[in-house]
């Protein structure tokens, strides 16, 4: 080996040879990791009926936090673990948290208490964090620059296609095999991605021992972000008074004030605020959030309805939920090749309008008695091709004009914003239809936010440039 790598480098031929090993063996590596990632972060909320029969012991709000504390954690701990990532090794941070995130899934599994299952939880979200930013940003350095729209945009498509089939699969799985097994799914393909990985990989950025990790920073940020959430998702809960809340969403709003005040005045800061001096890069961040929110409100709406007024049974909506994320992945495919060449605006935009008129359609034409094939399928074929335009487009979007040492942060805030967004919509969804009996009037207020928020997006995305850039 070390004669062959001689020889290249002293023939003029070595250049040319280079782009013979494939990129996508290590995309599909990172990419199996961040699909179990997304389809853990919904997959339970198909299983919480289920979870909360196997602890009879623990009241609502208790159990609220096997959702909870995974949602808070992750969004709290994805932009410093983007900086981890870019200071320690994308490699090694990326292994480090497939295998903590494998055996807290295991832990989830075995646990005999809530307690026992709402600390694996939290261990699970910190080993999300971990290898999700590492993940893109491996993805992004494989690929040359021509190939990065559709590499990214396919990423992002993994990642939304998991999301969305979460809850159907979680209510097949549970119903057959049990909760646990909504964990242990986890591990056969998370032990392949080690497997492979271990091989396939190389560190990506060589780590910086002179660069220290801003822990002050990390810190803030952690609690910020984490109080802000803690207020949002447990806005309805009895278990929290109102000034309770108040408190926690003042200290949250403190500490990114004071996080903003410090990464301006250290010299190496967590995130680099020049970050969002780019025009393109805060604009997609500002729709993110707005995109975010609406998903949400969409997907956990969509449940509502087919089991509240439709009165189906969670296996049979969880299955007809599947046409529209089944578009996800190809529309995806289809709009990074054009983006590579037009740039991610007009799929921007457009998906966002095709998102809009799926709301609409949501809002106008389902009755009270159900008809799938003629009063929900179209609408949710709509909604499939507008996640599927927007979604990736936007972690494309987002990392397209950053420079190779912030990759890892940069997605790390735009993954951050969706989940900021996530929490927001489903915290709006439970305030306005969970309480009392579904009825098909309870929902209008639902979608005519779904397409207020979708045309917000695709203002917001009117900013966004990416266009390629000719010599």
């Amino acid at each position: 080996m070390g004669a062959d790598a001689m020889h290249a480098a002293a023939t003029p031929a070595a250049p040319s040879a280079a782009p013979a090993a494939s990129p996508w063996p290590v995309f599909w590596v990172a990419s199996i990791a961040v699909f179990l990632v997304s389809l853990d972060s919904t997959m339970l909320y198909a299983a919480f009926g289920a979870l909360r029969e196997g602890f009879p012991e623990a009241s609502a709000a208790d159990m609220s936090w096997v959702l909870n504390a995974y949602t808070v954690v992750f969004a709290a701990m994805l932009i410093p673990s983007g900086g981890l990532a870019d200071t320690h090794g994308r490699k090694r941070m990326f292994m480090g948290g497939v295998v903590l995130f494998l055996a807290a899934s295991a832990a989830c599994g075995l646990a005999g208490t809530e307690s026992w299952l709402i600390a694996a939880r939290v261990l699970q979200a910190v080993g999300a964090a971990l290898l999700t930013p590492a993940s893109l940003s491996i993805v992004l350095a494989a690929f040359p620059a021509s190939q990065r729209a559709v590499a990214v945009s396919l990423w992002g498509a993994v990642g939304g296609l998991a999301a969305a089939v979460g809850p159907s699969l979680g209510a097949f799985v549970v119903d057959v095999a049990g909760w646990p097994w909504a964990f242990y799914l986890n591990l056969p393909l998370g032990a392949l991605s080690l497997w492979f990985g271990a091989g396939l990989l190389k560190e990506s950025v060589k780590p910086d021992a002179r660069r220290r990790v801003d822990g002050v920073g990390m810190a803030l940020l952690i609690v910020g972000v984490g109080a802000l959430a803690l207020a949002i998702v447990q806005s309805e809960s009895p278990a929290w008074r109102r000034g309770e809340l108040i408190v926690a969403a003042a200290v949250g709003a403190a500490s990114l004030a004071a996080f903003v005040l410090w990464a301006r005045a250290t010299p190496h800061p967590l995130v680099d605020l020049g970050l969002f001096r780019h025009r393109t890069y805060r604009y997609v961040n500002l729709a993110t959030l707005s995109f975010g929110i609406a998903f949400a409100m969409m997907f956990f709406a969509f449940f509502f309805y087919m089991t509240g007024v439709w009165h189906y049974s969670l296996p049979q909506a969880g299955l007809a939920v599947t046409p529209g994320p089944l578009l996800v992945m190809p529309t995806a495919i289809l709009t990074g090749r054009l983006a590579a060449r037009m740039g991610h605006r007009p799929f921007l935009v457009g998906g966002s309008l095709v998102y809009a008129a799926s709301g609409l359609w949501f809002m106008l034409v389902p009755g009270a008695e159900p008809a799938y094939l003629s009063q929900w399928l179209p609408g949710l074929l709509l909604s499939g091709i507008g996640v599927g335009m927007v979604l990736p487009s936007l972690s494309g979007a987002a990392v397209n004009r950053l420079p190779a040492q912030h990759y890892a942060v940069g997605s790390a805030v735009n993954q951050a914003t969706r989940q900021i967004g996530g929490v927001l919509g489903v915290a709006v969804t439970v305030l306005l239809l969970g309480q009392g009996a579904a009825s098909h009037d309870a929902f209008s207020p639902i979608y005519a936010g779904h397409v207020g928020l979708a045309l917000l997006t695709a203002v917001l995305c009117l900013a966004v440039d990416t266009r390629p850039r000719t010599a």
